[in-house]
């Protein structure tokens, strides 16, 4: 199991778009999200998982077994997630990261997440994109379900 803790702490700049980010994702304002948020979010990025699927990535990031995770244990899945510390995603971390929880997906089909939310075409996904994505939920999720049958 890969830590966290040799990697770099986020910078103040970083810590902001993250809280952003976590609202964005904490629904309900309750300071927590849960495994139904959870499915939005994977939802936003063109991931249908299951309802186990759901609790299996939720189990990785609910440090203290609450059955939700904070903001603090949401900061440590992102350090999990950007395997440089870098501030960013790329295809290869996500690609590592979906296949820790049993996605295993071509090549393609990363590139097809990554481009969906990279909105300066660079190849990877900042905190502002990721934030932008989950700000667009509502007709993203329009577009996914009026074209495909997943």
């Amino acid at each position: 199991m890969e830590t966290t803790l040799n990697k770099p702490q986020p910078s103040p700049r970083m810590l902001a778009e993250l809280r952003q980010a976590f609202r964005l994702f904490d629904k309900d304002g309750d300071g927590s999200i849960t495994t139904d948020e959870l499915g939005t979010v994977m939802r936003n990025l063109g991931q249908f998982p299951s309802l186990d699927e759901l609790n299996t990535m939720l189990k990785e990031i609910d440090i203290d077994g609450d059955g939700t995770f904070s903001f603090e244990e949401f900061v440590q899945a992102f350090r999990v997630f950007d395997k440089s510390g870098c501030g960013y995603i790329t295809p290869s971390d996500l690609r590592a990261v979906l296949q820790n929880i049993g996605e295993d997906l071509t090549e393609e089909e990363i590139d097809e997440m990554i481009a969906e939310v990279d909105i300066d075409g660079d190849g990877r996904i900042d905190f502002e994109e990721f934030i932008a994505c989950m700000r667009t939920e509502d007709g993203e999720d329009e577009k996914e379900t009026s074209g495909s049958m997943a």
